[in-house]
């Protein structure tokens, strides 16, 4: 029971060290501004009336879910595609050799390029953004896949044939366990990727979402508007880092507490 409580007043100075710096960001900020008179600096009490009355009514459904829909099948499709690929290439020594220089020259290319020329291949709509957006972060997965494959110890592999256990299974019960930790760190690369890339690919050829608005909102001289917007990308990113960090830890629980005990 001492050992539960103090895991919980571990946990609760934790967060209440986590929350220092952006709770006192926000106190200076809001008495800093409450008194501005710049057109282009408003208060953060006018920021934040603006992000209640667009973001969480009127443009929620309008333009938040869309951009978090194509955020989250890109998303998903770069996952997918880079797990699978990357434990194909990682078991195989040949592939992976034949594989590695179209690979290398795909993430080179500027993610800001593709953008009009996958308008221009698949057009307007959701299919290009996601697209994109799962083109741009698969590369992190299929990386960090390949190098968590290959870095397993053959001893492990050499019990998995000991027992006579089916590629399958190797790769179940074996490979993906042992490699996870690597896979997560590229998954977490890609969430970053992801989000940019959702914002980016509304900038140009869009007519609804974040980025899209946000363009608006700067061209049109929106000046809270477009201040809020920001807002909002900062808080969405925080949330979905906070939200990927708690599965991990949930998934990966076995290596943080084998880890521990290393120590």
């Amino acid at each position: 029971m001492s050992g539960e409580r103090i895991s919980v007043a571990e946990r609760a100075r934790a967060v209440g060290i986590t929350l220092i710096v952006p709770v006192a960001a926000v106190v200076i900020w809001w008495f800093a501004s409450a008194d501005n008179t710049s057109p282009f600096y408003p208060s953060l009490e006018t920021i934040a009336e603006n992000f209640r009355e667009n973001w969480l009514f009127a443009r929620f459904s309008s333009d938040v879910v869309p951009s978090l829909t194509r955020f989250f099948f890109g998303y998903v499709i770069a996952v997918a595609a880079g797990i699978g690929f990357g434990v194909l290439l990682g078991r195989n020594r040949t592939w992976n050799l034949a594989f590695q220089p179209t690979v290398q020259f795909l993430r080179s290319i500027s993610p800001t390029g593709l953008v009009p020329l996958t308008i221009a291949l698949l057009g307007l709509g959701n299919a290009p953004k996601i697209a994109l957006i799962a083109f741009v972060s698969l590369f992190p997965v299929l990386l960090n896949t390949i190098d968590g494959v290959r870095s397993i110890q053959p001893g492990l592999e050499d019990v998995g044939r000991s027992f006579r256990l089916t590629r399958r299974q190797r790769v179940f019960s074996i490979q993906l366990p042992s490699a996870a930790p690597q896979i997560f760190v590229g998954m977490r690369l890609a969430l970053a990727y992801a989000f940019i890339m959702m914002v980016l690919t509304e900038l140009i050829g869009a007519t609804d979402g974040i980025g899209f608005v946000t363009l608006n909102a700067q061209q049109s001289f929106q000046v809270p508007l477009l201040w809020s917007g920001m807002l909002l990308l900062g808080i969405l990113g925080a949330l979905l880092n906070g939200a990927f960090v708690l599965v991990e830890r949930r998934v990966l629980r076995w290596h943080y507490q084998s880890t521990k005990r290393a120590r």
